[in-house]
């Protein structure tokens, strides 16, 4: 297959196991076209993926490694991608530029924080859930998304990052406006750039005021061992990436996991009587419904041959996290099926090596607390709409449901 006869990715998402699979039958890494006519290398397996995220010839950075770069004002309906990798934050460095960015950034992020967050978490857990039983006490349909899986971390992003009640229906417009990839328009890539050159240098200026114990203070005054700092715009795209991370990407491992328990009941009472841990089930969701299905951009710095095909120096690179959770060469036949007992915790839903997320953790143990909780609190919890009616977010980088509606009493 040549790069001439691309394959056109669902900006909307609606079937990415289906799409992963009918790229897989493709081969290896296939050329592909992302909305608004980008063109792109995807990986179909976990191995290609793998190989290329470790690869130190595949870089982050644009502006010195995509071919297409200079001519991306060329195109009107390109510029959604610049909330990707029109930035200079961790996500779009490489070398050099994303160690000392990292390196800056991840003190904020240490295992002591995050744990400190638990009893937090466990508070606006409960308060959710009172609410959600509320609700629902008449046997009404309840959006658990909406109710639980969305303000949980919204909230605790807010508050970590000190962001103001004024600004907290703003930011989530934001990273909502980011994810959505199914209008490639001139109208919503200029939307959204407004909304960053909007809400952040807000949330900025009331933290410059208004320091506290909070990580947008501390990055605002971070500085390594040897004087260096975030640039002002270092800061705001800093803020943009680990805000944006920290929270959509919860708010669909808590959703998903939710759907998945509630569509195979047999392991959900495995879970509840203790045979199946909860970790073991946050583990296969992040696999099989990873937060993030693709990621772009990466760009080859030279030619990168990848199990036969030749990727050419300056083309673009879609992180494919789904299909390399599917991949039946290396999880089995059933790899698109969800079993909390497979053990599969080698998954990349998080990245590896030098650009693995360093919210993970933070995550992880949001997950690991919500779910129990929600669980038992609602023994009869149910979906009230049937699988195939559930709504994917439009989207091909996020990977969630627009709404979980669900019966919390019997």
């Amino acid at each position: 297959m040549t790069a001439s006869s691309r394959v056109a990715i669902d900006p909307f998402g609606v079937d990415i196991p289906a799409e992963s699979a009918r790229l897989r039958a493709l081969g290896p890494v296939v050329p592909v076209e992302l909305p608004g006519g980008i063109p792109a290398w995807a990986p179909t397996g976990y191995d290609a993926l793998r190989s290329l995220i470790l690869d130190p010839r595949v870089s982050k950075d644009p502006r010195q490694h995509w071919s297409l770069w200079p001519q991306l004002g060329e195109h009107p309906d390109w510029g959604w991608i610049l909330g990707w990798v029109g930035v200079i934050n961790m996500l779009s460095t490489y070398g050099p530029d994303h160690t000392r960015l990292r390196k800056l950034v991840a003190p904020s992020f240490t295992a002591r924080r995050t744990e400190a967050m638990r009893t937090r978490v466990e508070e606006i857990t409960e308060e959710l859930l009172g609410k959600l039983a509320e609700a629902g006490s008449s046997g009404e349909t309840v959006d658990v998304k909406a109710g639980f899986a969305h303000p949980l971390p919204m909230q605790m992003i807010c508050e970590l990052f000190g962001v103001p009640e004024h600004l907290h229906d703003d930011t989530g417009r934001l990273i909502a406006a980011i994810m959505d990839t199914s209008d490639p328009s001139p109208a919503h890539a200029a939307s959204v750039q407004q909304q960053i050159g909007t809400v952040l240098p807000a949330l900025i200026g009331y933290k410059t005021e208004h320091p506290g114990d909070d990580m947008t203070t501390e990055l605002i005054k971070v500085h390594s061992e040897d004087g260096d700092r975030l640039s002002d715009e270092e800061l705001l795209y800093t803020l943009l990436l680990v805000i944006g991370a920290g929270f959509e990407t919860t708010v669909n491992l808590i959703g998903n996991a939710v759907v998945a328990l509630l569509e195979h009941p047999d392991q959900l009472a495995a879970v509840r009587a203790g045979e199946i841990g909860w970790d073991a089930v946050i583990e296969e969701v992040l696999r099989v419904h990873p937060s993030i299905a693709s990621l772009p951009l990466r760009f080859a710095v030279s030619d990168i041959t990848v199990e036969g095909v030749t990727i050419p120096a300056g083309d673009a690179i879609v992180t494919t996290y789904a299909a390399a959770g599917y991949d039946p060469e290396h999880y089995g036949p059933d790899a698109t099926s969800f079993d909390a007992r497979r053990g599969a915790d080698d998954h990349l839903a998080f990245g590896i090596g030098v650009h693995r997320c360093i919210g993970a953790p933070l995550a992880r143990m949001e997950a690991a607390v919500a779910l129990p909780a929600l669980f038992a609190r609602f023994p009869d919890l149910a979906l009230t709409w049937k699988r195939d009616e559930l709504r994917q977010v439009p989207s091909f980088i996020a990977y969630g449901w627009q709404e979980i509606p669900v019966r919390v009493t019997s």
